[in-house]
């Protein structure tokens, strides 16, 4: 597998798993997130509206970024 390709496939990865926290940021207050992500705290009622966000603004990036690199290889025909 190329470099590149295997850049594609990880940004896809991780662009999906960011998906998946950004739910876990959406669906469950501040005191039942996990402790290692950011945000948690053991008192808050709060969701973290923000991080969810944040988190698809960034697997959107990654999902360009996959998009434009399989992109064709070769300079367009000239004129």
């Amino acid at each position: 597998m190329g470099n590149s390709r295997l850049m594609i496939v990880l940004a896809i990865v991780l662009g999906v798993a960011l998906l998946f926290v950004a739910g876990i940021y959406f669906a469950e207050p501040a005191r039942s997130l996990p402790a290692f992500f950011p945000g948690h705290s053991a008192t808050a009622t709060t969701h973290h509206i923000k991080h969810g966000i944040a988190s698809i603004a960034v697997a959107l990036a990654l999902f360009v970024f996959a998009w434009f690199a399989s992109g064709p290889r070769t300079a367009a025909a000239a004129r």
